[in-house]
């Protein structure tokens, strides 16, 4: 299942959330079960005299989709989305529970990354595998993505509400592209090249596929390789 966080290193509320974050990715509390989780730096803290560098415009975008899925009056951090299904704060532990009991309990889409390759010290290729939407998913089609993530990130943040404060981050979100499209009675295969961010070292990223509703809506399935097990 995909656990969403979205965060910024300009937000005090939010380096419990993150370190929650680490140890659901650490400890993977739900037997028969995998957690992913995601890292999502938003970008509208980003005036209160910190500058988040893992913040994108983009990510900040998909929590305002989230907002408008959900209804809720308007974008925070920390919020956690659970499998797309469930927003919350995340310091919240009996919402957090509730929230990963539904997501474990619901029917998965078998999603596959077979094959990972470094090309090149910024290119990272992989193979992405979904198989066919069921009729009892009643979807005509839903979207295919690729993340790719640091596993572990670290700042010494100097300004803002988290000034002075060294915070670490788990699978912070790079880059997050739609691959296409899984349609009902016909699997999906894909072969896609993504940029690596400057300077990354191959064992500190992993690459997640994940199949979602249209919407943003309910995620369908998901998986989770170590770029390192391309060497």
């Amino acid at each position: 299942m995909l656990v969403e966080l979205f965060t910024s290193e300009g937000c005090s509320s939010c380096p419990p959330a993150d370190a929650l974050l680490q140890t659901l990715d650490r400890t993977q509390p739900l037997a028969g079960a995998q957690l992913i989780v995601l890292s999502e730096h938003v970008t509208y803290w980003n005036h209160d005299g910190w500058v988040d560098r893992y913040s994108s415009d983009q990510l900040t975008g998909r929590q305002a989709d989230y907002v408008r899925h959900f209804g809720v009056d308007g974008s925070y951090t920390p919020e956690m989305v659970v499998d797309g299904e469930s927003e919350f704060v995340p310091g919240n532990a009996a919402k957090t529970q509730q929230a990963l009991e539904k997501a474990r309990s619901e029917p998965k889409l078998a999603v596959r990354v077979p094959s990972v390759s470094i090309p090149s010290p910024d290119t990272v290729k992989a193979r992405v595998e979904v198989d066919a939407l069921p009729d009892s998913f009643n979807l005509r089609k839903a979207e295919v993505y690729v993340v790719i993530a640091l596993r572990q990130a670290e700042s010494q943040v100097a300004h803002g509400e988290n000034g002075g404060k060294h915070l670490s981050h788990v699978n912070v979100v790079n880059t997050l592209t739609k691959i296409g499209n899984v349609e009902k009675g016909k699997s999906f295969s894909n072969d896609v090249q993504v940029k690596l961010p400057g300077g990354a070292d191959p064992s500190n990223i992993r690459v997640i596929a994940f199949v979602q509703q249209p919407g943003p809506g309910k995620i369908l399935g998901s998986t989770m390789v170590e770029a390192a097990s391309a060497h």
